[in-house]
């Protein structure tokens, strides 16, 4: 699927394998719901900034992870 320059940049922070088992489990659920909107909304300033706050708060949860580990 073509998607916008601005939705492919983002959704570029998704990936989470290159990170430990435990912090995968963390960041996994958070990739599927942003593959998930960017595959049924429209693009535009809306979705864009929607993955960008899903993204801090994906790193928000890792960083809290980490925290317990």
């Amino acid at each position: 699927m073509d998607r916008h320059p601005a939705v492919a940049q983002i959704l570029r922070y998704f990936t989470w394998e290159h990170l430990s088992e435990r912090l995968q489990e963390v960041s996994a659920p958070f990739q599927v719901l942003a593959t998930h909107m960017a595959d049924t909304l429209p693009s535009g300033p809306e979705l864009t900034a929607g993955l960008r706050k899903l993204l801090e708060a994906k790193d928000c949860a890792v960083r809290a992870a980490l925290d317990k580990e």
